[in-house]
């Protein structure tokens, strides 16, 4: 293997990911988004939104044992990716996380323009 063959391989692997499962739940006043993301600390985990699209991304820490070496692996590639447009119904500037045993929870707003309102009748 020569030395561009080894660097696009190496590249290949930064980017590879795995896709975490997802539940989405929307109500009156927003979106809920439950991610599945085990093994992925606080620390390791990066929550952006730019432009309309929310990004999950998160490193996978595997502790092994002292001692032993795994002689098989379900986590091939420690790292989940997964990218989700938002409507522009929803508040991207309010977005608030939450981790909690490997389960991420999302609450998105949504934004004022497309909340229900209730509208005053006056007599005249």
């Amino acid at each position: 293997m020569n030395e561009s063959s080894q660097v696009r391989a190496a590249a290949r692997e930064r980017e590879a990911a795995l896709v975490p499962a997802v539940d989405v739940v929307e109500d009156a006043e927003g979106i809920t988004l439950y991610a599945d993301l085990p093994g992925v600390p606080r620390e390791r985990l990066n929550l952006t939104v730019e432009s309309g699209t929310l990004t999950i991304e998160g490193e996978v820490v595997l502790e092994g044992i002292e001692g032993l070496t795994p002689v098989h692996r379900e986590i091939e590639v420690p790292r989940f990716r997964r990218v989700f447009s938002l409507s522009q119904e929803l508040d991207g500037e309010h977005v608030a996380a939450d981790l909690q045993q490997g389960v991420l929870r999302l609450r998105i707003p949504k934004a004022a323009h497309a909340l229900p309102r209730r509208v005053e009748v006056r007599v005249s």
